[in-house]
């Protein structure tokens, strides 16, 4: 029960990594607050963590919107008397090499990976301040740290939130706000589920295809990503803020 007690709020909360780690963040006692633009994966959710008997609520909510923030935050606050956790996970992407991309693009994807973070940390910190015991978890990327192709936007965005995970943990650690990011590798979720249905790639091809990008050889499950994040947002790493810790399978090392 790392959580007992707890309020989380998890961002891109309908599937995923955002739904495992809301899954066992409730595991491990905590009330939690999920917000996904995609409604109907997260009523998906909400009703899987109910019938199990969870304290779950949710919003659909745009992350680029600093307004839903704020109203998320205050609906959390206001179901569950205050918040002691903040995931940024959700996340955009799009496929294309960095000659291929628009000024729009870049505006799209800073939107959510970027601003999108910066929005619901300025609408949480005062609940987290006034936990004493407040934690956010920035979910960033391996490929933050190093290269591929097709990807610059959204590694450039995700090694932005290290930067700011960086700061906010200089600004925050006097008001006893912990702030660290995790780094996952290629993760076996819905959405690439979804894309290789889309392109009529059978799952058992697809799950052949990240064989060579970790030391493992293999994706990982969204539940190897989760227990990194509930451990950063727990009282067990009550010294640790500022960090980056990359759930890669090894591929950093590689």
């Amino acid at each position: 029960m790392r959580l007992n007690g707890k309020a989380a709020l998890i961002t891109g909360g309908g599937a995923g990594i955002g739904a495992a780690t809301a899954r066992l963040f409730c595991r491990e006692g905590a009330a939690v607050m999920l917000v996904d633009a995609d409604g109907e994966a997260l009523a998906r959710t909400l009703a899987a963590l109910r019938a199990e008997g969870r304290r779950a609520a949710g919003k659909v909510a745009d992350v680029a919107m600093a307004a839903e923030a704020a109203e998320a935050v205050a609906e959390a606050v206001g179901q569950f008397g205050g918040l002691d956790v903040l995931v940024n996970n959700a996340a955009l992407r799009r496929y294309k090499t960095m000659d291929q991309t628009t000024p729009q693009d870049w505006q799209d994807i800073a939107a959510v990976n970027l601003a999108g973070v910066a929005n619901y940390c300025r609408a949480a910190l005062p609940a987290l301040r006034a936990s004493g015991r407040g934690a956010i978890v920035n979910v960033s990327s391996c490929y933050a740290a190093t290269g591929r192709r097709n990807m610059g936007l959204y590694d450039a965005t995700k090694a932005g939130q290290l930067a700011m995970t960086r700061t906010l943990a200089f600004e925050e650690a006097e008001h006893g706000v912990r702030v660290n990011a995790v780094c996952p590798g290629s993760t076996f979720t819905d959405f690439h589920k979804e894309r290789a249905r889309a392109a009529g790639k059978p799952e058992a091809m697809l799950r052949q295809e990240r064989q060579t990008t970790s030391l493992l050889g293999r994706w990982a499950e969204p539940d190897e990503i989760a227990h990194p994040i509930l451990w950063l947002a727990s009282d067990e790493a009550s010294f640790i803020t500022g960090t980056q810790l990359m759930v890669d399978g090894g591929l950093s090392a590689m």
